[in-house]
């Protein structure tokens, strides 16, 4: 009996497969015809909603598509290429609305970007603790405040202010010096191609910079700790370790920034000077896709014209289109360079 107990004590259990063999382990769970009805549902709906989700993509691009036909078959290929839009003679061309589109949104990245990295650099790596939650809310506000209210403050506060001391100054700096020269140079109105880009650089800051705050503070800090161990600077430490750890994130946050700068319509139209023509300076008034949507679409009785102003919302749906494809492709190249992961 003695013996017994004791190797009762010294029987090692057996694992789920042996068990399984054996014939001792628990007995299978019943799937019964409930569970396979709600996992076919549940499986249905969503492949439903993913799948919504292209057809709603599709059938704006062909309805955009079909609503322009009357302009493209006016002016053809000239209307993308082409710098005259004016109502009376029902002539009209795209060239400056893209133009302007394509600078605005390229000063506001070129401004908003290095912001946003310096931002969430100091919100992860340097800013004391009691600071992180005011200072990280504060610049999450940011988004909140209607793009109208950037409008009216861009207009009354800061082209003023833009107008009788920062454009003048711009002006003796870089107005003689070679290649740039010609942007800095003009009448300093406040009101421009400039004054925009900043207005949409100071609104793209809050979502290019919580995206990399978000992505920077998911670096795990053993990896931080080993190279500040071997010596190395928060600089360092942050070009070497969190940046190519976080590359994804951050492209990503910056192509959320450029999708928000290239369709922002009202602050816009507020500062840029609506006026259809390209200069080569950047003080000059201008005008974007969004900007010539919002001011004409309600008072284009004319088909052509309204065709002409439909086909520029499909040149801004194109656009998006070809950004988000392009940060994807950039995205996988980057992940090819990292090489196979096992």
């Amino acid at each position: 009996m003695a013996a017994s107990m004791a190797e009762g004590a010294l029987r090692v259990p057996l694992s789920s497969s042996e068990a399984k063999r054996s014939g001792q382990g628990p007995p299978p769970i019943a799937v019964g015809a409930a569970a396979r009805w709600q996992d076919l549902l549940f499986e249905g709906t969503t492949r439903f909603f993913a799948v919504f989700v292209l057809l709603l993509l599709l059938g704006i691009l062909l309805a955009l598509s079909y609503a322009a036909i009357p302009a493209m078959r006016a002016f053809g290929f000239d209307f993308f290429i082409t710098n005259v839009w004016n109502p009376v003679t029902h002539q009209f061309g795209a060239l400056a609305p893209i133009y302007g589109t394509l600078v605005s949104s390229a000063i506001a990245l070129l401004i908003g970007v290095p912001v946003s990295f310096g931002i969430a650099l100091f919100l992860t790596e340097m800013c004391p603790v009691y600071l992180r939650r005011p200072l990280g809310t504060a610049v999450e506000l940011l988004a909140a405040i209607p793009s109208i209210i950037y409008g009216m403050w861009g207009l009354f506060v800061f082209a003023p202010f833009f107008a009788d001391y920062i454009q003048p100054l711009l002006t003796r700096v870089f107005g003689n010096v070679w290649l740039i020269g010609p942007l800095f140079q003009g009448a300093p109105n406040g009101i421009g191609v400039l004054s925009a880009g900043i207005i949409l650089s100071v609104m793209v800051i809050p979502f290019i910079s919580s995206v990399m705050r978000d992505v920077f503070e998911i670096v795990p800090p053993v990896l931080k700790e080993s190279a500040y161990g071997i010596g190395c600077t928060t600089w360092e430490v942050v070009w070497n370790v969190v940046l190519p750890y976080t590359k994804v994130g951050v492209i990503g946050g910056i192509m959320l920034g450029l999708g928000r700068a290239l369709g922002e319509t009202m602050a816009v139209t507020f500062v840029i000077g609506n006026a259809y023509r390209i200069s080569r300076s950047l003080f000059e008034p201008g005008n974007s896709i969004a900007s010539a949507l919002a001011n004409e679409f309600n008072e284009a009785a004319d088909p052509v014209h309204r065709a002409s102003l439909i086909a520029l919302g499909l040149v801004l749906f194109v656009l998006t289109l070809i950004v988000l494809a392009a940060s994807r492709l950039l995205i996988a190249r980057l992940a090819r360079g990292e090489g196979t992961k096992t």
